[in-house]
Order: structure tokens, then sequence, then C-alpha cells
């Protein structure tokens, strides 16, 4: 079972390194040219590195643990764990809020875990695309399209909180209980929770604009020195977003394509991202098209649907499924959570129209 999950989650995760690299190599060919990379390309890779890493810091240090204890306490516990989900997704991305409230919710006393973890990972999806860092594409937009925090956050706003109420009035739905499993994490020490929280409240000032980029060198090399989380970092994920900014610029030059028109761009990032996931499908889309409403739309909503839209649905996936002996209720899982999805996506388009005209 531990090898079958593995095998298919490095498929997941490292299906679209070998499509681009593939991709990369051919185009390149193809045209007889280097990909270009441009200097807000690279800053965005440098900033994706330092937050990853920052993050790792606060998961190392023991505050998720603590926190995720917290969580256990007092009624409401799936309205409180969709919402942490959401909450944690726009502050800390949505692939660290998974990893933080999926394996408590599978230590519940409930018959409905699969339903809960779903509705985490549908969660932390909206959740991650209220804020530029909560997910790579929308600090890749962000930083894209030179945008200010109060028209990006207002722009998606609708999107985000629309979702979360639904989640919430699921969650209502769902009856649990925690067990009582061994003791509780003890509060982290100020001294091992203080290195990445101001380094991530660094990086996060820095990322809106607040502090000029330079600072970055700064935490930089506080990692370097620190090192511990350097190592844990996604390098394969930062290695797909380099190859990637090379086959757009190759595919760039090959077609002369512009997406002028609002419904056109919304439609195809969501549909893309069925196939590619919302993350490429952004960073290939905003070379065709100054329509960044409709991209951030596109590309929120493209995170529901297939099981592949977003790296969240994956990350939930594989939890439920490494936790679960039942080869029956696996497939369930896994049925259940595409229709809910594309389900989810239909709702999406709609709310879309609706807000955006």
């Amino acid at each position: 079972m531990k090898a079958f999950d593995s095998g298919l989650h490095y498929l997941f995760k490292e299906w679209l390194l070998i499509l681009a690299l593939a991709g990369l190599l051919l185009s390149s060919l193809w045209l007889q040219r280097l990909p270009a990379y441009s200097a807000d390309e690279l800053q965005v890779l440098f900033l994706l590195w330092l937050l990853f890493a920052s993050v790792k810091e606060l998961q190392l240090s023991g505050l998720a643990a603590w926190l995720a204890g917290l969580l256990e306490r007092g009624a409401y516990l799936p309205e409180k764990l969709v919402l942490a989900a959401f909450v944690l997704a726009a502050l800390v991305s949505n692939d660290v809020a998974l990893m933080m409230v999926v394996p408590l919710t599978l230590l519940l006393n409930s018959n409905r875990k699969g339903a809960l973890v779903m509705l985490e990972a549908f969660a932390a999806n909206a959740g991650s695309a209220l804020t530029p860092f909560g997910n790579p594409q929308n600090l890749y937009l962000y930083w894209h399209y030179g945008l200010q925090p109060l028209e990006f956050i207002t722009a998606i706003a609708p999107f985000a909180l629309a979702y979360l109420l639904i989640m919430l009035l699921a969650a209502s739905r769902l009856k649990t209980a925690a067990k009582a499993k061994g003791e509780r994490a003890q509060p982290p020490k100020l001294r091992q929770v203080a290195p990445g929280l101001v380094l991530l409240l660094l990086l996060v000032a820095i990322v809106l604009r607040w502090l000029p980029f330079n600072l970055a060198y700064i935490a930089a090399a506080a990692l370097l020195v620190r090192r511990r989380s350097l190592s844990k970092v996604d390098y394969g994920l930062l290695l797909t977003f380099l190859v990637f900014f090379g086959l757009v610029d190759n595919v760039k030059q090959a077609l002369a394509v512009s997406l002028a028109h609002n419904g056109r761009v919304f439609l195809n990032a969501a549909l893309l991202s069925q196939i590619i996931s919302n993350v490429p499908a952004a960073i290939l889309l905003a070379e065709f098209t100054h329509r960044w409403r409709a991209l951030l739309w596109g590309v929120s909503v493209g995170g529901y649907g297939s099981l592949v839209a977003s790296m969240a649905n994956v990350i939930a996936w594989r939890f439920y499924v490494a936790s679960q002996p039942d080869a029956v209720k696996r497939r369930r899982f896994t049925l259940l959570f595409n229709v809910y999805g594309f389900t989810l996506l239909a709702f999406g388009v709609g709310l879309y129209l609706l807000c955006m005209g």
C-alpha cells in the first residue's frame, strides 16, 4: 500500500516537471533558441524559495503541531477544521494548511472523515486564492501584473468567501468527535518560533511591496546560516517553475496569440487547469493577456474539478488514501472527490458570470 501510494504521489507531483522539460527541449530545438528569463520571473522564483523555507522553519518549530492540538478542543470541530484550512491557506499556503489539518482529521472518531478531508481541501483552495502569497500562481500573477494588495484581494474575495460559506454549511452537517490519543503537543518556545515567524513576516511585506526587494537577500542569508529548513524545500516544484518560465517564453515566440476577451481568458484558464494544474496554467496564459482578473478567477475556479487541477487536491487525496486500508473506500473517495470537484467547478463558472459579467 505504501509503495502504491508513493508511486502515485510521485507521478502526480513530477509529471508536470517531466512534461515541461520535454516541452522546453522540443520547443528550443524547433525554434533554435534558448529561452529568456526576465528579472521578474527570477525574483518570483527567489521569493518562492524563501517562502517555502520560512514556512518549513515554522513547521519544524512545533508551532503547527501545537495549533493542531488547540483545534481539537470544544464544539464545532468540523467547522473549525474547515475554517482553519481556509485561514491557514490564505496566510501560509494551501499545502501547509492541509498538512496541518488533514492528519488531525484522520484521528477523529467519525465515519465521515473522507467527506471532511474533501471539504478541507476545497476550503484550502478557496483560502489560498484570497491572498497574493496563498499559493504559487497568486504570487506569480501578483508580481507579473504589478498589482496592489487591495485590488488583488477585492477582485477575488467574492469567490473565496462564497466557497468558504459552502464548505462551512456542509461541515455543519458532519458529526465528529476527537480521539483521546496521546498527550497534547506543548506550546513551542518563543526562541523556536521567532526565526521562522520573523522571516515569514518579512517576506510577506516584500511580496506586498511594503519593503524593498533587496531585503530578501537578508532573509536568504539568515536561512543559509540556520540551514535546517533548506533541505526540506520542494526543489522539484521550484525547478518546475523554472522550466515552465522557459517553456512559456518559447511558446510566446512561436505563437502570436492575444486573449482579449474576459470570458475566453477565464474559460481557458479553468479548463487548462484540469489538465496541467492551475499553477502552470496561470504562468502560461499570463503571457497572452492583460486581463488579470479573469485569469485569476479562471485558475482559482480551475483548482476545482479534476484531482490534478490543484496540488492541494493531490495532497488531501494522498493523506486519505495512505490512511485508508479499504480499497473500496479509497476508490469511492477518489470518485466522490472528482464528482464534488466538478460540481464546484460548475458553480464557480456561474459565480464568475454573476460577479464579473
